[in-house]
């Protein structure tokens, strides 16, 4: 046998036996989540094409107190008769203290054709799906506290960015003892913005919030465009080393808010992300 011929077989029965190796340990992967079945408490519009999901975990302790820091996320699926929908991440929207107490995990999920979220959207009060265990580290609070010493914390959400940006918010990370504490949050228009309600409490804990929005009414007389433009046109960064930042939503927003943030000398150590 020629000596290419010989390579060409090895190659093949090396592609082969790679191929079947990333299959086997595909399947360990998946093998390794535990799922766990809960039921819907309660489904309802939050705003267009937004769905606020609440999910009994009381039945399981040790996974709703799992869920320790803001910023966590898990897999979700749903059961469709003999099988199930493919498993997609969701951040937990509901500060952790819920989960613990009251055995309740909250989501905010958006409605796209064709994913597990629109299957999740389409259930009712009762419905059974699947939870994976929590995952992620969240978003470090440690790196910029105490807060005497980041007087400054900027936040930064997107669409259902918002998400894990309530559940810090409404876990406490002393706002009210910083001087600075502004949340940046954009939306195509008030009908996509979620949590208004929630504003007041989150204004009266200490958090600024700046509502931008890409698409407004002729009505709006806030702030247009995107975060991080006005968020730069803010210029308000008013000692760098005493900086620290939250960001949540599109990639290009988080990317563009970054480069704003180190240029003006905000260490990279200082801006967290619960991904």
């Amino acid at each position: 046998m020629a000596t290419t011929t010989i390579l060409r077989h090895l190659t093949r029965r090396h592609n082969h036996h790679r191929c079947c190796l990333s299959v086997a340990a595909a399947s360990v992967v998946e093998d390794t989540i535990f799922w766990t079945q809960a039921s819907l408490t309660s489904i309802h519009p939050a705003a267009e094409s937004l769905y606020h999901i609440s999910i009994d975990v009381s039945d399981s302790p040790d996974l709703a107190t799992s869920h320790t820091k803001a910023g966590q996320y898990l897999q979700l699926r749903v059961p469709l008769y003999d099988a199930v929908s493919r498993p997609s991440f969701f951040a937990i929207a509901s500060p952790p203290s819920l989960s613990s107490v009251q055995g309740v995990f909250e989501f905010l999920v958006k409605s796209v054709a064709g994913s597990t979220a629109k299957l999740l959207c389409g259930l009712n009060k009762g419905d059974v799906v699947e939870l994976s265990q929590v995952m992620g580290k969240g978003f470090d609070i440690d790196r910029i506290s105490p807060p005497q010493d980041y007087q400054s914390l900027l936040i930064f959400a997107t669409g259902s960015g918002i998400s894990p940006i309530r559940s810090l918010i409404e876990s406490g990370f002393s706002a009210d003892k910083r001087s600075d504490v502004r949340l940046y949050y954009g939306a195509r228009n008030l009908k996509r913005m979620v949590y208004q309600d929630r504003f007041r409490d989150w204004e009266s804990s200490g958090v600024d919030i700046v509502p931008v929005l890409s698409r407004p009414d002729d009505n709006w007389k806030g702030e247009c465009g995107y975060v991080q433009a006005a968020f730069s046109r803010a210029k308000r960064i008013y000692c760098p080393q005493s900086t620290g930042a939250v960001l949540c939503g599109q990639k290009q927003m988080a990317e563009e808010v970054t480069s704003v943030l180190v240029a003006n000398g905000v260490s990279s150590q200082k801006i967290l992300k619960n991904f």
